[in-house]
């Protein structure tokens, strides 16, 4: 709930429909994150659409237990329509575009006139769009994704992501044009007072 509010403030005046959600490398628990972030934006009464945009190793079929047998990969192959790629989900106001079957080019399926089309059907129905993207370092998919969305969460797991590596995931989003709204530090266990 916290990081949903930190959202809302970061862009004041600013409409922000899409929001990336990525690491720079994998086991940092963006997905986890992005699917938490879903619900708490429906919980708040939000009409919500998450996207699992991470083509090579999808997980958010599993954390919402809907099929994936069609999905993103699908409809940007032009073989099924928006509303056949969109699942309702459990929680109230909440759906998912799963990743579908495990396409040749994840990277060109994501950069072209299709992905573009998708995201701007998703903004005629719903109020918030989360895309769940690959880590940075791993594949190209989320610099072309960064750019395509209004903001971008950097998940960063404590104690496993050092220090430069988050250094290199920045500066690469940057590169893409992206708008950083943060990072979410996550597993960090505070120290105990004396």
């Amino acid at each position: 709930r916290m990081i949903r509010a930190n959202i809302t403030f970061s862009t004041p005046g600013q409409e922000l429909k899409t929001i990336l959600v990525t690491s720079s490398i994998p086991g940092e628990g963006k997905s986890t994150n992005a699917a938490n972030l879903g619900v708490v934006f429906a919980h708040e009464g939000k009409k919500v659409l998450i996207i699992d945009g991470d083509m090579r190793k999808s997980t958010l079929h599993q954390t919402f237990k809907t099929f994936n047998n069609i999905g993103l990969s699908n409809f940007l192959a032009k073989k099924i329509s928006f509303e056949e790629a969109v699942q309702e989900t459990f929680t109230v106001g909440l759906y998912v575009i799963t990743s579908g079957p495990v396409p040749p080019n994840p990277a060109e399926l994501l950069s072209s006139k299709a992905m573009d089309a998708l995201i701007l059907e998703a903004k005629k129905t719903f109020d918030i769009i989360i895309i769940d993207a690959p880590p940075v370092l791993s594949v190209s998919d989320a610099q072309i994704l960064s750019n395509k969305c209004d903001g971008t969460l950097l998940i960063v797991n404590a104690g496993v992501a050092e220090k430069e590596v988050v250094r290199k995931a920045t500066a690469i989003l940057e590169n893409s044009q992206a708008t950083i709204l943060g990072v979410i530090l996550n597993k960090y266990v505070a120290p105990r007072r004396k």
